[in-house]
This record gives C-alpha cells, structure tokens and sequence, in this order.
C-alpha cells in the first residue's frame, strides 16, 4: 500500500473551552487519518469524539512537512 502525508485541521472542546490543532499524519487513506486523530486525542486528553470537530484534511506533499517527528520518517 502507498503511504501518504496528511495534514489535519480542527478544534477540540476540553472543559469550556475550544483549542485549535493542525497535525500531520502518514497513513494510507483518509479514514486511517480521522480513526488516529480520535484515539490520540482521546487517550492523551480523555475526551471524547463528539468533542472533536475536524475542519480539514488535506494531502500534503513530502517537502511541505511541518511536523519534525513525519519528517524523519520521510
């Protein structure tokens, strides 16, 4: 399977208030995408999907990374 960049914008509701993110994810489809962003944000801030609204995602190209960590795996 061909891995492509995503990058991934939306906000996310932690007690009254509403934050911003954009992330960039390696993954083969944009379903794998969504799946990522739910469980890691739920794992790492204990909220769940309802509170996660995703703007965005859109296919990047190598040389437009962002994230450190998705570019050394490039």
């Amino acid at each position: 399977m061909i891995t492509k960049i995503y990058r991934v914008k939306g906000t996310f509701v932690m007690g009254d208030e509403y934050h911003n993110f954009t992330k960039e994810f390696k993954a083969t489809c944009e379903d794998d995408v969504t799946e990522k962003i739910y469980s890691r944000f739920g794992s790492k801030h204990g909220i769940n999907r309802n509170q996660i609204s995703i703007e965005s995602i859109d296919e990047i190209a190598p040389e437009d990374v962002q994230d450190p960590i998705v570019k050394e795996i490039l």
